[in-house]
C-alpha cells in the first residue's frame, strides 16, 4: 500500500521579504507570493487528495484553501504538530537585529548546536521529536491515498531527513523554498522521495 504526501511551503509573506524571523505570528502573503500560491494551486489541480492538513497559520491555511478550492469530500484540518520552528523573542527580527540585540545569547544557540534556542524558543531537537511523531502517526491513520500538507521550510526538511535515516542536524542539506512542492511515496518498506523543491511557474503578473 503506498501513501502519496505531497508538502506544500506557503508563498513570500512580507515578513519573508524582509529576512525576519517568522513562526507563530501572521504576516500579509506580498503580491509575489499570492502569484506563488495560484501557481501551486494550478499545479495540484488534478490530485485528487483525500486529506489536507495545514499548520494553523494564516499563510498555510490560505495555500490550502487556495488548492483546495472547489473540491468536494476532502477531508481538512489545521494541526500545531506541523508549525514552524518557534523563535521565541526573536520572532519578527532579522539576524542582524537579533546579534545587535542579544549577541551572548546568538552566540549560545549556534554553539548548541541541534539543543539550541532563542529564549522562549524551540530547539531543532524538540522540532524534529514533534514532527517526526505527526509523520509517523499521520502514516499509521491514513494508509494509502493521498494526502496534503500545508506548512513551512524546516518541517519539511525534517521528514526528508527522517525518511532517509538521517540526523536533524542534516536538514540544511535540503533547500526548500517558498512557494514549492515536495513529494514522498510511502510504502511499508521506505519511502520513495518523487519530488523535491518543485517551483511551479508563474502565471503572468496581473495588470
Amino acid at each position: 500500500m503506498r501513501t502519496s504526501v505531497w508538502l506544500i511551503r506557503h508563498g513570500q509573506t512580507q515578513a519573508n521579504r524582509e529576512r525576519r524571523y517568522q513562526s507563530h505570528s501572521d504576516s500579509p502573503l506580498t503580491g509575489y507570493g499570492q502569484r506563488q500560491v495560484a501557481a501551486l494551486a494550478a499545479h495540484l489541480r488534478a490530485i485528487p487528495f483525500g486529506l489536507a492538513i495545514a499548520s494553523p497559520r494564516e499563510r498555510t491555511v490560505m495555500a490550502a484553501e487556495a488548492i483546495l478550492a472547489g473540491r468536494q469530500g476532502v477531508t481538512r484540518r489545521e494541526d500545531l504538530a506541523w508549525a514552524e520552528v518557534g523563535h521565541g523573542r526573536w520572532e519578527g527580527l532579522t539576524y542582524a537585529e537579533v546579534r545587535a540585540q542579544y549577541p551572548d545569547e546568538a552566540r549560545a544557540r549556534w554553539a548548541a548546536g541541534v539543543n539550541g534556542k532563542a529564549e522562549g524558543g524551540e530547539s531543532l531537537a524538540e522540532a524534529s521529536a514533534r514532527i517526526g511523531a505527526a509523520w509517523r502517526n499521520l502514516l499509521h491513520d491514513h494508509p494509502g491515498g493521498r494526502i496534503l500538507i500545508a506548512t513551512h521550510a524546516t518541517p519539511i526538511q525534517l521528514v526528508l531527513c527522517a525518511s532517509l535515516g538521517l540526523p536533524p542536524q542534516d536538514h540544511w542539506h535540503w533547500r526548500i523554498d517558498l512557494g514549492s512542492l515536495t513529494c514522498l511515496d510511502v510504502y511499508p518498506t521506505g519511502a520513495i522521495i518523487r519530488v523535491v523543491n518543485a517551483v511551479p511557474r508563474l502565471g503572468a503578473e496581473p495588470r
